[in-house]
């Protein structure tokens, strides 16, 4: 709506349209009026905005352009992230980040593909815009430089648990090549010494030496994680009833969530997103329907997964919690009444559903106070670790 007030004096203001095609080395620059046909391109190098800027005023002359002139400007979400948009924000630009996997391409087998026409493609996408073909693609919602900054703590955790999991399989792995079969735990490195290769023999000095680096890698990873988690408990245990922090606390008053999945619910999706209705929250998490209706076929593809995947991760892995931890909700009925009693696939199935209305649920919790029905709350308030 905003996009088409602005519309009607558009064709009355003067307005320069600028696509971006980024690359490591090298970015492609595509302007356009909007009016003619040709598309004025030029190469810069990456990263060098006083250079964009530059090429930016000589566009302007090459079209025509005098007076006030509005620049719109749009590239593709990747590697570069957030910070060309506030710098184009900054310039005066108003900037678009675009979805790449919703921009629309030629459906043949073989379609050529260059920087130059890619492109070309994007100024004419963003003419189509800016006219009022909001479909055309879709934008990216850019979070402020202090909400991604929030991000760093549990995405930080994320990582660092992928390679405790390596260490772990890793050392497993080489003990396993000799015939020893044994848990890496708490304990394993006084184990260690006493474990015998297959013909009875100690472990190869080189081989231990090489157990035991992987099992100081596993130690700093650990101190790591524990130093992670312990700032974010700091932090729900001393933040603001101001600030965000405080929804992580919010969550945790509700029984069967705990640190993990609180801290991504706020930090990706309910500390900075604001949605007018549970079908814009549906489609941020990914969890909508993609039905298929063509002709005499009919059929469901299952969800789109075309939105943050921690978050529904987390909510479908919070949707089975939810079962055990609030068995009287009235989620959990509607659980159990509907796919309690079919097989794995039917409850698999089930579950997704249940995550995306258990998100609703979550969201009318955070924003309106509106507490899910016939959950039950923590008695005490409690920092759980979960």
């Amino acid at each position: 709506m905003e996009n088409q007030a602005v519309l009607g004096t558009e064709h009355s203001a003067t307005v320069l349209y600028l696509a971006f095609e980024l690359s490591r080395k090298n970015w492609k620059l595509g302007f356009s009026d909007g009016r003619m046909p040709q598309v004025r391109q030029v190469t810069v190098g990456a990263g060098d905005l006083k250079r964009c800027q530059e090429e930016i005023e000589k566009a302007k002359q090459r079209f025509g352009l005098k007076g006030e002139v509005a620049v719109r400007s749009c590239y593709e979400a990747g590697r570069e992230g957030f910070w060309l948009h506030r710098a184009l924000t900054e310039m005066g630009i108003e900037n678009q980040v675009v979805d790449a996997a919703s921009i629309e391409v030629n459906r043949r087998q073989r379609r050529a593909k260059t920087d130059r026409m890619d492109v070309q493609k994007l100024v004419r996408q963003l003419i189509r815009y800016w006219r009022g073909e909001q479909e055309v693609w879709r934008v990216a919602r850019v979070p402020s430089a202090e909400d991604e900054a929030r991000r760093q703590l549990h995405r930080e955790l994320e990582t660092l648990k992928e390679e405790k999991k390596q260490h772990q399989v890793r050392i497993h792995s080489l003990l396993f090549t000799q015939g020893i079969d044994v848990k890496v735990r708490r304990h394993f490195l006084k184990k260690l010494e006493g474990l015998r290769m297959w013909n009875g023999q100690p472990i190869a000095a080189d081989l231990g030496r090489r157990i035991q680096n992987e099992w100081d890698r596993l130690q700093l990873v650990e101190a790591q994680i524990r130093e992670i988690q312990k700032q974010q408990s700091e932090q729900v245990r001393t933040a603001d009833k101001q600030t965000v922090v405080e929804k992580v606390r919010k969550l945790q008053q509700l029984r069967g969530i705990g640190m993990g999945s609180s801290w991504v619910f706020v930090m990706e999706l309910f500390g900075w997103r604001k949605f007018q209705n549970r079908r814009e929250l549906a489609a941020a998490i990914g969890l909508t329907p993609t039905p298929y209706n063509s002709g005499d076929s009919v059929r469901e593809q299952g969800i789109s997964r075309a939105g943050n995947r921690r978050v529904r991760e987390q909510a479908i892995e919070l949707a089975w919690s939810w079962l055990r931890f609030q068995p009287n909700s009235e989620l959990s009925h509607w659980y159990n009444t509907r796919f309690g009693g079919g097989g794995a696939r039917m409850r698999r199935i089930g579950i997704v559903a249940m995550a995306r209305r258990l998100m609703i649920d979550l969201w009318r919790y955070v924003e309106f106070e509106a507490v899910p029905k016939g959950a039950q709350l923590r008695k005490t308030a409690t920092v759980a670790n979960a």
